[in-house]
Parts: structure tokens; C-alpha cells; sequence
């Protein structure tokens, strides 16, 4: 092992970490839950400052940050629907963008020209917004507070951002693929 791998074994962990935070939010263990999640982002946050501080980059470390902040969000706003905690027809909203935008970069990918896709303002707001929904719903359970209209606020602000997101990729990129077939 190399130090430049860090970053990816940082990665790789939070990767392993979505297990217990699901195992725990699934035993409605909520403070364990927290204590998981807040590790997972400080592994997100300490891969990314060495890779790019010290330029430990790599093409894997490229496929799997995102793989694994998708992972660990999605697995959390799954369960967090099952458990009656965010309403179905968020998820479900979550996940079409999700995958209107990977079926999109795919189609992109192989059949216009090779995707140097990175996320756009509006999508970072929108993954902002959905971590702290997240992060909201765990820490009210895990204290016991009423947070039902901040709650209400972000579940708001999710929606609106993933619909705003999704829309701006599917905008741009159609954009993108035609200038590419004229040229």
C-alpha cells in the first residue's frame, strides 16, 4: 500500500459503513445511526482534501467516490422510507433522477462521445439538501424532537431541487450530444 491510496481505502470504508448504518436505522438504533453517518462524511470529506491537497487522485478513486456517496444516500433514504420516516414518493423521485441521469451519461457516453461529466451547482445543492434531510430525520428520531415542519420545509426543498436537477441535466446534456453529432 501506497499513500496515495488513502483516499481509496477512505472510500472503500465508507463503501463497507452503509451496512451498519442501514442495519442500525433498520433496528431504529437512530444514535447509532448518527454516529455512523457522521463518520461516513468525515471519511467523504478527509478522502477528498488528500486527493486533491496532496494530488492522490486516481481513475478508481474517480468511479467510487461518487458510487459510494450514492450508495450510502440512496440505502439511507430507502430505509428511512420503510420506516414510515420520509414519504415514498420522495424516494421515488429521488431515485428516477438518479437514474435518468446515469441511463443519460451512458447513452452519452457510448454513443456520442467519452463522458467528462462533473455535477453541476444546482445538483450539489440538491445532494446538500438531501444529506441534510438525512442528517434532519436521524438526529430528530435519535433526540426525540418535534421537527416535523423543518421536516416538511426540506422535504420540500429536496423535491423541488431534484426536479430542478434532473431537469437541468437532461437540458444540458441534449444540448451537449447535439453540438457534438454537428461537429
Amino acid at each position: 500500500m501506497r499513500t496515495r491510496d488513502i483516499p481509496n481505502l477512505l472510500t472503500a470504508a465508507r463503501i463497507l459503513l452503509v451496512v451498519p448504518v442501514i442495519w442500525a436505522l433498520h433496528l431504529q438504533r437512530f444514535d447509532v445511526a448518527l454516529v455512523l453517518f457522521f463518520v461516513a462524511g468525515v471519511t467523504d470529506g478527509l478522502d477528498g482534501f488528500l486527493a486533491k491537497h496532496f494530488g492522490w487522485t486516481s481513475h478508481l478513486g474517480e468511479l467510487l467516490d461518487p458510487i459510494a456517496d450514492k450508495l450510502l444516500l440512496v440505502s439511507c433514504y430507502l430505509m428511512l422510507a420503510w420506516l414510515g420516516l420520509l414519504p415514498v414518493w420522495l424516494v421515488v423521485l429521488v431515485l428516477l433522477r438518479d437514474l435518468i441521469i446515469v441511463g443519460g451519461a451512458t447513452l452519452y457516453h457510448f454513443r456520442v462521445e467519452k463522458l467528462q461529466a462533473s455535477p453541476t451547482h444546482v445538483s450539489k445543492l440538491n445532494t446538500l439538501l438531501q444529506i441534510l434531510l438525512v442528517l434532519l430525520v436521524i438526529t430528530s428520531q435519535a433526540l426525540g424532537w418535534d421537527a416535523q415542519a423543518l421536516l416538511s420545509a426540506l422535504i420540500y426543498a429536496v423535491s423541488v431541487t431534484v426536479l430542478w436537477s434532473g431537469t437541468d441535466y437532461v437540458i444540458t446534456w441534449s444540448r451537449r450530444a447535439r453540438e457534438a453529432r454537428r461537429q
